[in-house]
């Protein structure tokens, strides 16, 4: 069995039933149709969130569309923003930024194995590792056991693109609504896409270490912000999870 069928579900409702005949083209449009549902909402609404900071930071509409392209990942840009806007040297706000991408990396690393298939060239790998930030991650990691191997990698391309977009489009609508919202309204579009994230996450937990993960992490955050900013959300996650397994296996329920 190659690792990408050690992820592939068995025969039934929730995979060949819908799969069964799909071209590669058809499951990257579905992949796209994410863009529509809850999580492209949430998106769109926090990148508006987004714009209108950047607008009153003084960045050009232009600017603010081209950031969040590059970077797909808010955190990142509200980050470099915040650098740029005090007055911070660009070496300081690439060292920011790097330390919030830190993040991502075990997210890549959990999700390129389901992306194996024959259509998993190299400049596909690297178009979809662009693509994964918090929102895309978690559809692809809750979607892609779902697909057939084959069209794993079309439909998160898919996913990826549909997403961007969203966001691109929320940026645009909020910069030019700037101004027209308070800003307790922006801060709280920014933080729909983490409580979509912790929602999901808590959904998606199949057993007591995954539930127990989730708790520690949200305790452990925010000492971990404190004591080591940009490091935060990796050490909680690496220091909550390694508890949580060892906990439910000394107790032999895992």
């Amino acid at each position: 069995m190659t690792p990408a069928e050690d992820y592939e579900l068995p025969a039934g409702p929730g995979r060949n039933d819908n799969w069964q005949g799909v071209t590669p083209r058809q499951a990257f449009m579905r992949g796209m149709a994410v863009a529509l549902t809850v999580p492209g909402i949430i998106l769109f609404a926090s990148a508006a969130g987004y714009g209108a900071l950047a607008r009153d930071a003084g960045f050009s509409l232009g600017n603010s569309v081209f950031m969040m392209g590059v970077f797909f990942a808010l955190p990142a840009q509200v980050v470099l923003l915040d650098q740029i806007a005090r007055g911070g040297s660009l070496m300081a706000g690439t060292l920011a930024v790097t330390l919030t991408g830190m993040r991502l990396l075990p997210m890549s690393v959990l999700l390129m194995p389901l992306l194996k298939g024959k259509r998993a060239t190299r400049w596909r790998y690297l178009v979809a590792g662009h693509f994964i930030a918090v929102t895309a991650w978690m559809e692809g990691w809750r979607r892609l056991p779902l697909v057939p191997s084959e069209l794993r990698m079309d439909h998160f391309i898919g996913i990826g693109t549909g997403l961007v977009l969203a966001t691109l489009a929320g940026t645009w609508a909020g910069f030019e609504l700037a101004g027209s919202v308070p800003h307790v309204v922006e801060a709280v579009l920014l933080l729909l896409t983490p409580i979509y994230f912790l929602l999901s996450l808590i959904a998606s937990a199949s057993g007591e270490a995954d539930r127990l993960a989730i708790v520690l992490g949200g305790f452990l955050g925010p000492p971990l912000y404190v004591a080591f900013p940009g490091f935060d959300l990796l050490l909680a996650g690496i220091i909550g999870g390694s508890i949580a397994r060892f906990v439910v296996r000394s107790r032999g329920t895992g």
